[in-house]
């Protein structure tokens, strides 16, 4: 392994986070602050924000128990892994593509969950207690963006970029994991394509920042392998 990538692979070890994932240093706050990257959301009680409840409820009442079940499912298992199916490897086995999925994902959530902190909009099932939905639900209003949402497309646009003949498969995965929430009616639509915006656009920025050069030059080469 090159001298650079070693040093940029011990450098993101260095920097974890106490859960294993590296620590968000890359995106500057100011230029991803929630008020200049995302319009806010419909407001409470607007006709478009009750059209949207209108929405979750046809979704989740037409929806298959299957698709019902893969949603609550995928809800509940947030990591690389979502697309070893599409991309025909084991993610979490592959150590430097591993390192490069971690470092998208933290600055992916330092991103998201500052908006969330900044717009405060409650969950539809807050809003209307009577609106079927997965589980219990949480009882914070984080509602926007969709943090799964900006997970899926941050992830599914990374991979899509690095395997590009397996990008229609990997992509349609990240579309289907987004929708889920939606069908299982924990976030407004408006919530999910928030984060699929910012998910696709964070994803984006990162594959293009020459730091994380040698990074992304090892996952490619290291997915090219399988």
């Amino acid at each position: 392994m090159p001298i650079a990538i070693a040093l940029g692979l011990w450098a993101s070890a260095a920097l974890a986070k106490h859960d294993g994932r590296p620590a968000a240093e890359l995106l500057d706050p100011a230029a991803f602050a929630p008020e200049r990257i995302v319009a806010p959301p419909p407001a409470p009680g607007s006709d478009v924000a009750k059209q949207e409840l209108a929405y979750l409820r046809a979704l989740h009442r037409a929806a298959p128990a299957e698709r019902i079940a893969r949603a609550d499912a995928d809800g509940h298992d947030k990591g690389p892994h979502a697309f070893n199916a599409v991309t025909g490897r084991d993610l979490t086995a592959l150590p430097a593509t591993a390192a490069l999925l971690a470092r998208v994902d933290a600055e992916t959530d330092a991103v998201v969950d500052r908006a969330k902190n900044h717009f405060r909009r409650i969950r539809p099932y807050r809003t209307d207690p009577t609106l079927p939905h997965c589980g219990k639900g949480k009882g914070v209003d984080d509602s926007y963006p969709s943090g799964h949402s900006a997970f899926a497309w941050s992830t599914g646009w990374t991979l899509a970029q690095l395997i590009p003949d397996r990008a229609a498969a990997i992509l349609g995965r990240a579309r289907d994991y987004a929708e889920g929430r939606q069908i299982c009616a924990v976030h407004y639509p408006s919530d999910v394509e928030a984060g699929h915006a910012l998910g696709q656009l964070i994803a984006d920025r990162l594959l293009h920042d020459p730091r994380l050069a040698d990074q992304v030059a090892a996952a490619r080469a290291e997915l090219a392998r399988r």
